[in-house]
């Protein structure tokens, strides 16, 4: 007994100036995100104590894996070493290590919170892989090299300060040094077990429950669950059940090989050509429309008038490969990462299947690296020629930022593939995806009154402006009295808000413009990005065996729609909204315009039928597959 005393007051004194710089560092982030986001959390603060407490419990569970390289160095050197300059040295050495990470991370964990409302999720380990783009980005956005020897000088200021100042334990014999070693182990075995991040949520405010979170906690345990199997962690009904389900949602035939295959009969005639521009976080607040006086989408406003105007369009999620994935695929949200990032994506039915199958030219044209999130590699195994900054000569790129190359240039690209499709007479589909409304928001000077590098609203208004000439310059050209144009958001700039999930951050507008083709007007009926798809093939006129989820919009008022942040999944009626969540767990809140109260009670039909949409669309491999298609080229 007295050698296991003897080892753990050893390493608490080893340890110990570490763990309260780290809880110091901790309880600083949580109050500077606090201040930050007072506005969300005002309402909660009575709250707010218990936060940091549960905070500071993760802060001390999570220590034990930080401190192992400390404790392993302190193992390994010899006793006679022990408490020497050499040991002061190496020890100082690793404390300079050990506060420099922390300080990284903290100042990490405020530039995350600016982008996305939260701690640490598994958007960073997604980040974690795309180095290039993801640290290209930080560093036109924001000081980095000063911020970087500003944390290194306070490093080696502390570093020096502990080497000496500190006063290293007597050590014990090996094996007491090991022992040692062994109780930061099982305190790391004992984390791992018992540790959950749902211990976090202390309250009904979200941006309250990420304070109590742990960013480093967060960062891991995305990375361990990125993934997330439906029937494990959500709410079921049997399968057979789901299948009917869908078949009478779909009219599918009851002897057909999916649920959802049914069959569109369009008008036919001469088939139109299709551009859908998907706009990086276009949400509908910028739009004058919408009740914004900033005068940031001028062009887009004035748009309005002149195309069919979806005003109550809903975004599934809130990252550009979910936007994707939903305007390619109409299908609702599935939980964990997108389709896009997934294997086995390829050869799903899509509409750029559809209009393959027509004959169509279809084209995925992108101004940055399409590697980023897989984006290549799902639009070429779906059947796409493959566009992006890799394609583009040094001439077509008059202004690039890490993302891509400025939003201008991509649409001029856009230009000469259509005119190339035209010139071969085949009709083509393009699916493009702008960049500049993305951080560092840097674009061409003088092509707008807002310069670059200002912000968001200088990043929406060049896209604006983009867009804009895009479109004067394509009705000079032979196709465009031919060419239906969707220009549509990806997703919202910010979907983060008070509670886990809400709708007004999901709002998105969308409008199809071709003024030989569509006649102008105003759907207002509350919809999906999933109808996209099948509206569009509807007003091209075309016929097709379906297997979307969506409606066409000019024929259904589905008014519904599908929301959801990874773990949330949300559906919405007029009614009410019902939100899946893990572990086989669900609310509902009581809709009133676009107030939303939660109650107790969960509607049973309106649970059903959001269970049958998300458990439907998780098994998206079964029965969204087509025949194989042969991975198309790089173009």
């Amino acid at each position: 007994m007295a050698r296991l005393a003897d080892s753990f007051s050893y390493i608490v004194k080893r340890l110990l100036p570490f763990f309260l710089f780290f809880v110091a560092i901790e309880l600083l982030t949580r109050i500077g995100l606090g201040i930050y986001a007072y506005r969300d959390i005002q309402d909660s603060l009575s709250r707010l104590p218990l936060a940091l407490l549960v905070g500071s419990i993760f802060d001390a569970m999570v220590f034990p894996y930080l401190a192992l390289p400390v404790a392993l160095a302190a193992l390994l050197t010899p006793q006679r070493a022990q408490g020497s300059a050499l040991d002061r040295g190496i020890t100082s050495a690793l404390f300079f290590v050990f506060t420099f990470s922390v300080l990284f991370s903290a100042v990490g964990e405020g530039f995350f919170w600016d982008e996305f409302q939260s701690r640490y999720n598994f958007i960073a380990v997604d980040y974690l892989v795309y180095t290039n783009e993801v640290i290209g980005n930080i560093r036109e956005s924001y000081p980095v090299n000063r911020l970087i020897a500003g944390m290194a000088a306070i490093s080696l200021l502390l570093s020096f300060a502990f080497y000496k100042r500190a006063k290293l334990p007597a050590a014990p014999t090996l094996p007491g040094r090991a022992i040692a070693f062994g109780l930061l182990v099982v305190c790391c075995c004992i984390s791992f077990a018992t540790m959950q991040g749902r211990f976090a949520e202390v309250s009904e405010n979200r941006p309250l429950n990420e304070l109590a979170r742990n960013g480093i906690f967060e960062l891991f345990s995305a990375f361990r669950n990125n993934e997330l199997h439906y029937e494990t962690f959500y709410a079921t009904r049997p399968e057979a059940e789901v299948e009917e389900f869908l078949r009478s949602y779909s009219g599918a035939d009851k002897d057909s090989s999916s649920p959802l295959l049914h069959t569109i009969k369009g008008k036919g005639g001469n088939k139109p050509n299709l551009v859908m521009i998907t706009v990086e976080s276009l949400s509908a607040k910028f739009l004058q429309r919408f009740g914004n006086d900033q005068n940031i989408t001028p062009n887009l406003d004035a748009l309005i008038g002149k195309s069919l105007f979806f005003s109550d369009l809903y975004a599934t999620g809130t990252r550009t490969v979910y936007g994707l994935s939903t305007l390619t695929l109409s299908i609702p949200p599935v939980p964990g990462n997108s389709i896009v990032r997934r294997p086995r994506n390829g050869n799903l039915f899509s509409i750029g299947s559809v209009l393959s199958q027509q004959g169509y030219k279809t084209q995925f044209i992108y101004g940055g690296f399409g590697y980023f999130d897989n984006m290549n590699a799902f639009f070429a195994n779906n059947g796409y020629e493959i566009v992006d900054r890799n394609n583009m000569a040094k001439n077509e790129i008059r202004f690039a930022n890490i993302w891509g190359v400025a939003d201008d240039d991509l649409f001029r690209r856009v230009l000469k593939e259509n005119d190339k499709s035209y010139q071969d007479g085949k009709p083509f589909f393009n699916m493009v995806m702008t960049t500049s409304n993305h951080r560092p928001f840097t674009f061409p000077e003088g092509k707008i009154d807002i310069p670059s590098h200002s912000g968001r609203k200088g990043g929406v208004k060049f896209t604006d402006f983009a867009i804009h000439e895009f479109l004067q310059e394509a009705s000079k050209k032979p196709w465009f009295d031919n060419t239906v144009f969707v220009i549509v958001a990806d997703h919202t700039a910010s979907s983060a808000g008070k509670a886990e999930l809400e709708p007004e951050k999901y709002h998105i507008p969308m409008w199809v413009y071709a003024p030989k083709l569509v006649k102008p007007g105003t759907v207002d009926w509350m919809a999906s990005q999933i109808d996209v798809p099948p509206t569009i093939l509807g007003l091209m006129g075309i016929s097709y065996e379906s297997k979307f989820y969506g409606k066409d919009l000019m024929k259904e008022k589905p008014d519904r729609a599908f929301i959801s942040n990874y773990q949330q999944l949300g559906y919405m009626t007029k009614e009410g909204l019902v939100i899946l969540q893990p572990v086989n767990k669900s609310s509902y809140y009581d809709r009133d315009g676009m107030t939303f109260t939660e109650v107790e009670t969960v509607p049973a039909d309106m649970l059903k039928t959001a269970i049958g949409f998300y458990q439907g669309a998780a098994s998206w491999e079964r029965w969204n597959r087509n025949e194989p298609i042969a991975p198309a080229q790089k173009h």
